[in-house]
């Protein structure tokens, strides 16, 4: 019987070794740290927030680190505009705000690209303004009662936790709404909607002939033709159909978030991966597609920060009259475009307003003609394109969308935690909602939905 017994002990302690040594709980901490740290950075220093709402709000309560938020500890320097958090007394992660840069998780003591373009005037916004200084109120009782139901918060969790609507409807705000302490130029972080953004700025290089979507991705990385990554194409990475092997999970456990949490070059250790299958022949939803693709825009328009935030000012958010953006990057200047753009709801709104009216505006195509049609085709058999999710197919979940009363022409980006732009060009209406959602998987898209159909009712 004691054979066995330290038999069996053995046995134990050996599964448990491997557990440690393949899942490295210790890198998952380090992952939860810096995550934490990151946010708050975001969310204190960009959009102005205070720190325990954001802690309490978006961090305690994500799955991936709900066991670990009653350790952690956090330290706000307003001074240095630095945020620090430990568990346990250890896993120090660290982040830091730099001006026109938004935040960057601190990794190591390398260089880091810091680079700013100069603060230029000379072009004039081309959409007009869609609203006044002022919070636009609506009159229309219907849509009043609508907003006040979404706003409106349960006592239990899940939580919706709204920060922000905006109503776009012929290319005015005809409603808004916003949390307290958020209002109209409050940079409210997208998340996965800033996926969109680069696909966007993916389609004015094409336009102008500086990218091309087909043959061999611009990674060095994969230039050696008997690589088989170099089959991947920019297609393929907008639609994620890359065949990389970069597992995305949300557990901590994952390379994509060791890739956004520990790594000092996001994009770098993307294309360093292997090809689990060939390109195009399967659908994995990846940040890692999303932050090579950030790498090829980098370098397309001078392979600097600067050149980056030059280039998105003067052919996207200048003449969108887009104020308030706020595009963060990793020490080596590429944009963490998976995640990492901060904007008012009334910018992100005139974002959708690009796409729903084909990439044009006042008469000037910004996107190249084809592309809004492009974006909106699905990919394999899912609901997504490229960088956005459409209703044009038949996977359950765009039908059940259809069902839901969204218009059948209707997309939308979509970032966790319940950012979405829906954009409906057929009705010539764009719906911003940003927020913490706890409704877990999909972030209470149903009542999503209850409100687009109230829109619609009440604006027609």
């Amino acid at each position: 019987m004691r054979r066995i017994l330290v038999t069996a002990l053995l046995v134990f302690a050996t599964g448990v070794a491997v557990v440690m040594f393949v899942y490295r709980p210790d890198k998952t901490i380090r992952v939860a740290t810096a995550l934490a740290a990151k946010t708050l950075c975001s969310d204190v220093f960009v959009s102005g927030l205070d720190p325990k709402t954001v802690f309490d709000e978006t961090i305690a309560t994500r799955p991936g680190v709900r066991l670990l938020a009653p350790h952690m500890r956090y330290s706000v320097d307003r001074a240095r505009r630095e945020i620090n958090v430990k568990y346990l007394g250890h896993f120090l992660g660290r982040a830091v705000y730099r001006e026109g840069l938004g935040c960057l998780t601190v990794i190591g003591d390398g260089p880091v690209d810091a680079s700013l373009p100069p603060y230029s005037t000379a072009l004039a916004p081309l959409l007009p303004e869609i609203a006044g200084p002022s919070v636009v109120q609506t009159t229309n009782p219907r849509l009043q009662a609508a907003l006040d139901w979404f706003f409106t918060e349960s006592a239990a969790a899940p939580h919706r936790w709204i920060r922000a609507v905006v109503i776009l409807k012929n290319g005015k705000v005809v409603a808004e709404r916003y949390a307290p302490g958020i209002g109209v130029n409050t940079p409210l972080a997208g998340y996965s909607a800033t996926k969109s953004l680069i696909s966007t700025l993916v389609g004015v290089l094409v336009r102008k002939g500086r990218l091309s979507l087909d043959g061999p991705a611009p990674v060095p990385a994969w230039s050696d033709p008997r690589d088989p990554r170099h089959l991947i194409t920019i297609d393929n990475l907008l639609r994620m159909t890359s065949g990389l092997s970069i597992a995305q999970t949300g557990s901590g456990f994952d390379p994509a978030a060791r890739m956004l949490y520990t790594e000092r070059d996001m994009a770098g250790y993307a294309e360093a991966r292997p090809l689990a299958r060939p390109p195009g022949t399967r659908w994995d939803y990846s940040d890692a597609s999303t932050l090579i693709v950030s790498r090829i825009v980098r370098d397309a328009v001078g392979g600097r920060a600067a050149d980056v935030l030059q280039f998105a000012q003067r052919e996207l958010f200048t003449p969108l009259g887009m104020r308030t953006p706020v595009l963060e990057f990793d020490a080596t200047g590429t944009p963490v475009g998976s995640t990492g753009l901060f904007a008012s709801a009334r910018d992100w709104a005139r974002l959708g307003y690009l796409y729903a009216h084909d990439g044009v505006i006042d008469g000037h195509r910004i996107l190249p003609e084809g592309w809004v049609r492009y974006s909106v085709t699905p990919t394999l058999n899912t609901d997504y394109g490229a960088g956005l999710w459409t209703n044009e197919d038949a996977a359950r979940s765009a039908a059940g969308r259809i069902r839901g009363g969204m218009p059948h022409d209707a997309f939308y980006a979509s970032g966790v935690l319940g950012q979405r732009v829906y954009i409906m060009p057929s009705q010539d209406l764009v719906i911003v909602r940003l927020a913490v959602t706890q409704k877990w998987p999909d972030f209470d898209i149903g009542g999503d939905l209850l409100l687009i159909r109230e829109v619609l009712a009440s604006l027609s």
